[in-house]
């Protein structure tokens, strides 16, 4: 599998590092070469950093001392203090993102529940979704900020605005057009995407996608907002944005919510998709103008640097487009399943891509920039990528392994909170924790490829992650139609469940992504992982404070799932953060040292 360039390979493979041995999981991050010790002085001060924390690794500030590797650290040390602030500054605005859409979807459960009409708006707007997944946030940011970043490193802004412009022409020119095919080409896809829906069902659905398809296509230029955005770290205005495309649906249902019935106010709140979308594009555009000195958008393809995005654009475009195609396939069979499956798989995933954003999100994101950034020579870089890729893997584990335990032990709580209400029931409440005990499986090893994979972005590799990805979507096909269409019978449980079965599935699938990812990169740049002493305390302290809180469960009874929520949720976290604190885990001590200062200041 030899898809490198020859300049990437000597990069990456430094003689003094030989493969690891993958066969002990996760185990201790080996020790750095003998060259990189020349780092140690830089970050003798970081400490561990997690999303809300402090780690101070200027980047470009490499021991060599070449005019431009020394300008390059004091343009980083000005623009920014550290990774952890970027990370915060991620995590800020994709949790005020997250908390309206949790809203969003407790109000869209309250009208909808588990009906017909809440099916068809999620089927219908997975349609549209995959057009901005593939090529907004996930394929542009791979392959267009380490392009753009590197040129702001060299203070190149002429060459860095050209660049913009001319990806952005060319986006909108190639959205436009699919966007007005896909319109046109709605009813020959339904059969497809929901074969499963009859009737009226089925025509909803088509009319449905025909509306999301050019919010779409905003959305996609508002993902190209979010490169320049990042790549400029101005991470809190970018992550932020998506708040209002929420505000419009909420405003749409709380207005027609008891005028209309079910089918016409999921036509309302497509159509209050759109606007959203529009609104999510034009809040963004005012900062990215003045960011950019010298845009000139333009069909120009001459440029080397546009023609590496669109090099790099490409694998990555067909990487997030397996995985979107994965997407459709539960999607598929959850159509398969009757009636609310559909519907249950998205209020599973509103939560579940909680933990995977606000976390994993949050530090890959501001991880792609600093290291596409990065300058000096091959083992100096390779070093530098170990020591953040491995400091990074430690903040989303600290942060997602309670989550997936949350997930497994308390997600009934969880979900009776944020969704029971209205339409909603009980019933509706257990049949959703089950999909989500499922997804928790692969939940830790989701959050930790995208960092990886982040670390193949920036180092120009984007054929890697494509693979391995084109490795996990067919695993996933696969086990997924045997665990939800064929294990229940076996089971002899009722078909509704196989939903269960297929995140369950799409988490194994995911961990030997996962595996694979870290495998091919621990041979190119050196060992990187969790310590498993590290690991095994986290998982020790997230189990017994869920023990704890599964006591406090029981003991109350039956009560509102607020008030459970606030008596169980909360001593959980608490618990776990008390634990960890006691065994010194400097993760927790960076927490709960921020939030101390938080609370003098508001005290002041």
């Amino acid at each position: 599998m030899n898809h490198e360039r020859a300049d990437d390979q000597e990069q990456l493979q430094p003689s003094q590092q030989k493969a690891s041995d993958d066969s002990h999981g996760t185990n201790d991050a080996s020790e750095d070469s003998p060259r990189a010790e020349a780092f140690k002085e830089v970050e003798a001060h970081t400490d561990a950093g997690v999303v809300a924390g402090e780690a101070e690794i200027p980047i470009g500030a490499v021991p060599a001392d070449t005019a431009a590797e020394q300008q390059t650290g004091r343009r980083e040390r000005d623009g920014a203090a550290s990774t952890g602030k970027y990370a915060f500054l991620v995590g800020a605005g994709i949790l005020f993102s997250r908390v309206i859409g949790l809203v969003r979807q407790r109000i869209f459960a309250s009208f909808f529940g588990l009906s017909d009409a809440g099916d068809a708006f999620n089927t219908a707007f997975r349609i549209p979704n995959f057009l901005q997944n593939v090529f907004g946030e996930g394929a542009l940011s791979a392959s267009f900020i380490p392009v753009y970043a590197n040129l702001l490193a060299r203070n190149d802004e002429r060459e860095a605005g050209r660049v913009a412009g001319a990806i952005f022409a060319l986006l909108a020119l190639i959205t436009s057009f699919i966007v007005l095919l896909g319109v046109l080409a709605t009813p020959y896809l339904i059969p497809f995407i929901a074969p499963g829906f009859e009737g009226d069902k089925r025509e909803l659905t088509t009319q449905l996608v025909k509306i999301f398809f050019p919010g779409a296509g905003l959305l996609v230029l508002s993902a190209w907002c979010l490169g320049v955005l990042n790549s400029h770290r101005r991470f809190f205005l970018s992550y932020s944005a998506p708040v209002v495309w929420n505000v419009a649906i909420i405003s749409a249902l709380l207005f027609f919510g008891n005028r209309v019935g079910q089918y016409p106010l999921a036509e309302m709140a497509a159509w209050a998709s759109v606007i959203g979308s529009a609104l999510q594009f034009v809040i963004q555009l005012p900062t990215v103008l003045r960011l950019i000195k010298h845009l000139r958008p333009s069909l120009d393809i001459a440029s080397e640097n546009v023609r590496e995005v669109a090099r790099n654009f490409f694998p990555v475009f067909f990487s997030r487009g397996v995985v979107q195609i994965s997407a459709f396939v539960d999607g598929i069979i959850a159509t398969l399943l009757g009636t609310g499956a559909a519907n249950a798989l998205a209020y599973t995933q509103s939560l579940y891509t909680l933990p995977v954003s606000l976390f994993g999100m949050s530090v890959s994101a501001a991880e792609l920039p600093q290291m596409a950034s990065a300058l000096g020579n091959t083992e100096e870089i390779a070093a530098h990528l170990r020591k953040r890729l491995n400091a990074g893997l430690r903040q989303i584990a600290f942060f997602i392994v309670p989550s997936a335990v949350g997930f497994l032990a308390l997600g009934d709580v969880m979900i009776g909170v944020l969704y029971q209400t209205g339409r909603f029931t009980r019933a509706d409440t257990l049949y959703v924790w089950g999909i989500l005990a499922g997804s928790s499986v692969g939940l830790l090893a989701s959050t930790l490829g995208r960092l990886y994979s982040s670390t193949y972005y920036a180092l120009r590799d984007t054929r890697t992650p494509l693979l391995f990805a084109v490795a996990r979507v067919l695993l996933g096909v696969a086990l997924g139609y045997s665990f939800a269409l064929l294990l229940p019978d076996v089971l002899g449980v009722d078909a509704r469940y196989g939903i269960v079965g297929l995140t369950v599935a799409s988490g194994v699938a995911g961990w030997v992504e996962f595996f694979l990812l870290r495998r091919a990169l621990n041979r190119r740049i050196g060992r990187t992982g969790l310590p498993f002493t590290f690991t095994l305390k986290l998982w020790s302290t997230a189990l017994v404070s869920a023990g704890l809180a599964l006591g406090i469960k029981y003991f109350l009874g039956v009560r509102h799932p607020v008030i459970v929520a606030a008596l169980v949720l909360m001593p959980y976290g608490l618990l776990y953060f008390a634990f960890t604190s006691l065994l010194a885990i400097p993760e927790a001590h960076t927490v709960v040292g921020r939030f101390t200062r938080i609370l003098k200041k508001l005290g002041k």
